[in-house]
């Protein structure tokens, strides 16, 4: 990772910090989910980045970038996507989305749509009401604020025995991305998210949307959302729970390499 650059842009009135594999290739933007940071694509970017040109900001509230006190929606969260497109100079990026920063990147398809040229989605916050408000309500921002006051080793330890499939470096990487999280961004949780079948219906581009057998969209209500835009391809990964490229990250690359490459040739054949 020694020769990706580690930059820092101001977008939306926020400095976002972010890592790029860099080079004259086609453009990748990867957005993380809640308590992730750009730093968690790592494995994942280095199968990319001989062919593409991957840029992992850490979301507002998380990892180096800034954390102010307000404005975690998904709408402000996708106007610091699109002011980091900009900022950088991506021309049509594909958008790479987990969780939280699979709505987010739905939201940026949806509002600015002429700037990207493909949407991946990895079990993105899709959340019907009654869900949204059961997570809102839950221990999840508690428990949070209860780990940031513990021992960073204690953290991994932790983790590291309840993840023992997952790569050590990657768990390094999740304890470090948690302990960076701010309290404020546990405000994405508040009730309405975005309609995500109303996003759906507005959004031009390709849709690869990545289900676990565990995780918040079920293989049922993937499917399903095909009615709504015929451009959306469902991948089921079998054995993988919420954290989808984490539990299963080869299978994931070799799908979500596919639908890179097949958007970057729709884009030159265009």
């Amino acid at each position: 990772m020694n020769k990706w650059t580690d930059g820092r842009c101001r977008a939306n009135g926020i400095n976002l910090h972010y890592l790029r594999t860099g080079g004259d290739k086609p453009a990748v933007l990867m957005l993380h989910g809640l308590m992730g940071s750009g730093a968690c694509w790592t494995p994942l970017a280095r199968t990319l980045a001989d062919d593409y040109d991957v840029v992992m900001p850490d979301a507002r509230g998380h990892g180096q970038s800034g954390a102010p006190p307000s404005g975690y929606g998904y709408e402000d969260q996708a106007r610091d996507v699109i002011g980091l497109i900009a900022g950088l100079g991506l021309s049509a990026p594909i958008l790479v989305g987990h969780s939280m920063g699979g709505m987010t990147a739905a939201v940026v398809a949806s509002t600015a749509a002429r700037t990207i040229r493909g949407l991946a989605l990895l079990d993105p916050t899709f959340l019907d009401p009654p869900r949204q408000q059961e997570v809102f309500e839950s221990e999840v921002m508690a428990q949070h604020r209860q780990l940031l006051a513990r021992d960073a080793n204690e953290v991994l330890v932790e983790l590291r025995s309840r993840h023992p499939d997952r790569a050590r470096e990657l768990v390094g990487l999740l304890a470090d991305a948690r302990l960076q999280t701010s309290i404020h961004a546990f405000q994405v949780l508040t009730p309405p998210n975005p309609d995500y079948r109303q996003l759906l219906r507005t959004i031009e581009v390709p849709i690869l949307m990545l289900v676990g057998d565990a995780g918040v969209v079920s293989r049922d209500t993937a499917t399903g959302l095909q009615r709504i835009h015929p451009q959306l391809q469902v991948e089921p990964i079998p054995n993988a729970g919420h954290g989808i490229h984490y539990d299963q990250p080869e299978r994931v690359a070799a799908v979500l390499r596919s639908f890179l490459d097949s958007a970057a040739r729709s884009s030159n054949d265009g």
